[in-house]
């Protein structure tokens, strides 16, 4: 490709964005028609829609029959907040990070629970910390695919089965990407924003027995904002976990999630979004293999993220990082003046690369079509004259 060679083809959706991410495939508004607008969160039709979503939740998600699962205000957020409120406390914790958002829970322990004992572990540009000096005595905080970094956590060997504290895991982009390990996380948060591409807002968490046990004779050691409470009356509030929210839902958005899960099912389950996912990663990495100046952030296949894929960029010259960040902006805008690709770079307050969604609901055909597309802003950015 030389700089003029300006690519014809675009891709059919060219939504990037590691959040929201794209709809699914065939998605329309029209899909949403037997949303119960207008009605009751809490009449017995739309007690029966989020209580049905929930059991397709724990379907499609293969979740144990013996955990529960709640929907929470606040997306992704409001859902591991409400388990840190909840759960920390009763003794020490290790809070893990290895992106911007473990970061964010490691700040929030720092300035605001200040728990006895507690041991922050990596930080927001962090390469995965030694998983060994993890202890398991104590509660065990941490984020399963660090979408900003480009990492995601190893096969869970790393986690003992005879653990006394509580594992509590941030799986927001990880979820419907991987096939997570249910009976080593006692404690996970996710939105249906991400693996699912739907409308953010609200957020999920699963609690399995461990958990669950202890909210039943546990109170948080401080006082829970009522928006985060688990507790009712001081007891533990089990209708959460029946289709009952803390505060009112969209039954829009609860439709939108609906539809993505009923499309999951259709083509597959877990497994087949997996694979969707793996192969739309695929299709970036075997692009890479044939450039010299763009790579996987993340040399490692073990421990590379491949929902949220990370690719550095190696301009003809050193740059500075405030420069390095300005360029990739640069190229962003580029493409998204021709609309042929969307919120393809990385969180300002990370790594300057490349991030690109490789979730379920992306077809790896609009990946494609996006890959010379970046070649060309790189070329017209960078002032290259041959090919490349």
């Amino acid at each position: 490709m030389t700089p003029r060679d300006k690519p014809s083809i675009k891709p059919d959706k060219p939504f990037f964005s590691s959040g929201p991410t794209a709809k699914i495939p065939g998605w329309s508004p029209s899909l949403l028609s037997s949303a119960l607008v207008g009605r009751s969160h809490r009449s017995e039709e739309s007690l029966n829609r989020l209580e049905y979503f929930l059991e397709l939740m724990k379907k499609v998600l293969q979740i144990p029959e013996e955990y529960e699962i709640a929907i929470m205000p606040g997306s992704a957020t409001g859902a591991i907040e409400s388990a840190i409120w909840n759960f920390l406390g009763t003794r020490p914790v290790d809070a893990l990070a290895f992106d911007v958002f473990g970061a964010r829970w490691q700040h929030l322990l720092e300035t605001q629970l200040e728990i006895p004992g507690q041991r922050l572990i990596g930080g927001p540009r962090s390469d995965l910390p030694e998983l060994t000096q993890l202890n398991f005595n104590h509660d065990v905080l941490f984020t399963w695919n660090g979408s900003t970094g480009g990492l995601r956590l190893p096969k869970t060997n790393w986690i003992p089965d005879d653990r006394t504290g509580l594992t509590i895991c941030d799986a927001t982009s990880a979820v419907f990407t991987v096939a997570l390990p249910w009976d080593k996380l006692d404690i996970t948060a996710f939105s249906w924003q991400k693996g699912l591409g739907s409308e953010a807002a609200h957020g999920i968490l699963v609690l399995g027995p461990r958990a669950l046990q202890h909210l039943k004779e546990n109170k948080p050691v401080w006082p829970v904002p009522c928006l985060y409470s688990l507790h009712r009356g001081g007891h533990f509030n089990v209708d959460l976990f029946r289709g009952l929210t803390l505060n009112t839902p969209s039954m829009l958005c609860l439709e939108d999630a609906l539809m993505a899960l009923k499309w999951a099912e259709s083509i597959g389950g877990l497994s087949t979004l997996i694979q969707r996912t793996e192969r739309n990663a695929q299709t970036i990495l075997d692009w890479c293999q044939e450039k010299d100046w763009i790579f996987p952030l993340r040399p490692d296949p073990a421990t590379r993220s491949h929902s949220t894929l990370c690719l550095e960029i190696i301009p003809p010259l050193p740059l500075d990082e405030v420069t390095l960040w300005q360029k990739l902006k640069d190229m962003r805008e580029l493409v998204e003046r021709e609309q042929a690709g969307y919120d393809f770079i990385n969180h300002t307050a990370a790594q300057p690369c490349l991030r690109l969604w490789c979730g379920p609901t992306v077809e790896s055909s609009d990946l494609k079509a996006l890959m010379p597309w970046i070649s060309y802003a790189y070329s017209q950015v960078f002032n290259i004259q041959g090919s490349i």
